[in-house]
């Protein structure tokens, strides 16, 4: 294949999981939206409580699940691991339709949570290592907007069930990942170097002693326990962001839920996609001239994420409130867009994904000690100063990631 050839597939790799990153999110999202629909079929959804033990399943379940998918996507051939992850979650997806009782539901959302986790780490680090250098970032954030739409379109699980059945919902979206992954088979490669390959075959590179090795890399560099840290600090901002944004503009603007939830999830969804597309193209020209280009991205976007958790935290009128979630959506999607490419400037291709894997895992833990905690601040009032409160770690985070985060090439190799 010619140099032309291989530029043209590896975006085409991109679009090919650009959907897949799209039904990650759709299917998981869309159980929420859907619970009105299915309380009369399955009674025990009417209580707060059940549905929330529905939803957490899937998070600690995603959140344990995610540096194990790390490490399994580091030693097995990446594309078969997504083909299989996508038929799995998509299988589960199509089964939710034909269950009638709570604890059914409640072992196919703790499946679902394993399925979708192996997802990620190894589709992210698939795309690193198609784009090497100059499109590394603007690859990486073109393939979260598939996040982004997913989480969007499954907002529409309750238009159809509406329309339809909640059942036909499940059965529909489910038959679709299903069909995808036949897609995937016949048009998805793996990309490995050779040198990685060969390593792979050396017996100290198998089994438990492999596993040990990549965990004894990465927590033995300091670099790695700093990029941990700075993942860590945006999810809780992130998840509260995702989890919150719509009950704090209906109490800030004083407006119902049913113009606060579009108001809000729309411009903070439209707001990230500008962030991720100009953080990539950012990044991806910084770096030619300077090795600190993506961490500079970085931090500027987290810098924007500060002051708009203040207008979040503490605004009262339409200009303060839509403008912080404005400046989050663009401050968060640049640094989302550079997650990955920052930590393969210190890590090389064989323990990129178990990397992204532990990154993921602490974000999500954040996420969901955040989310729980805001539950107590909307009972008690003081949703939005504690929200504010939360610019506190990403500041720290910032200090962190220009004090300490220095490396010494564009792209972490075994040769370097």
């Amino acid at each position: 294949m010619n140099l032309k050839n291989r530029n043209t597939y590896a975006w085409v790799v991109v679009g090919l999981l650009w959907v897949v990153a799209l039904l990650n999110y759709m299917d998981r999202q869309m159980l929420s939206t859907m619970k009105v629909a299915m309380m009369g079929d399955i009674h025990e959804l009417e209580t707060a409580e059940n549905f929330g033990r529905l939803m957490a399943v899937f998070l600690w379940i995603y959140a344990l699940m995610s540096p194990v998918a790390g490490l399994i996507a580091d030693r097995l051939n990446r594309k078969w691991l997504i083909v299989g992850s996508l038929a799995v979650w998509s299988g589960v997806t199509l089964a939710m339709g034909y269950v009638d009782n709570f604890d059914h539901l409640y072992i196919l959302r703790a499946m679902m949570g394993v399925s979708e986790a192996l997802y990620i780490p190894a589709g992210l680090s698939l795309i690193a290592d198609y784009h090497q250098g100059k499109t590394r970032s603007l690859a990486i954030g073109i393939h979260m907007t598939g996040l982004y739409v997913g989480q969007a379109m499954g907002g529409f699980g309750a238009t159809v069930a509406h329309e339809y059945s909640w059942q036909t919902t499940f059965h529909s979206f489910g038959f679709v990942g299903i069909l995808y992954s036949v897609i995937l088979i016949l048009f998805l490669r793996e990309k490995r170097e050779v040198k990685t390959v060969q390593k792979e075959k050396k017996p100290s590179f198998s089994g438990f002693s492999s596993v040990f090795n990549s965990l004894g890399m990465l927590f033995g560099t300091i670099s790695f326990w700093v990029i941990m840290f700075y993942f860590a600090a945006p999810s809780f901002p992130g998840w509260a962001i995702k989890n919150w944004i719509p009950t704090l503009f209906s109490s800030s603007l004083h407006i119902d839920m049913a113009q606060a939830g579009p108001l809000s999830t729309i411009t903070i969804a439209l707001s990230s996609f500008i962030g991720v597309i100009f953080g990539g193209i950012l990044a991806d020209r910084w770096i030619q001239r300077n090795l600190r280009g993506r961490i500079y991205t970085g931090a500027i976007g987290l810098s924007l994420t500060i002051p708009a958790l203040l207008f979040l935290g503490f605004g009262q009128t339409l200009f303060t409130v839509v403008g912080g979630a404005v400046f989050f959506g663009i401050g968060y999607g640049m640094f989302d867009a550079n997650n990955m490419p920052i930590l393969c400037q210190f890590v090389s291709p064989q323990h990129r994904a178990a990397g992204y894997g532990l990154m993921n895992m602490t974000g999500v833990f954040a996420g969901a000690f955040i989310t729980n905690l805001l539950g107590k601040s909307t009972d008690s009032g003081t949703l939005g100063p504690d929200l504010a409160l939360l610019a506190i770690p990403v500041a720290i985070a910032i200090v962190l990631q220009l004090v300490m985060l220095k490396p010494k090439f564009a792209d972490k190799t075994d040769d370097n």
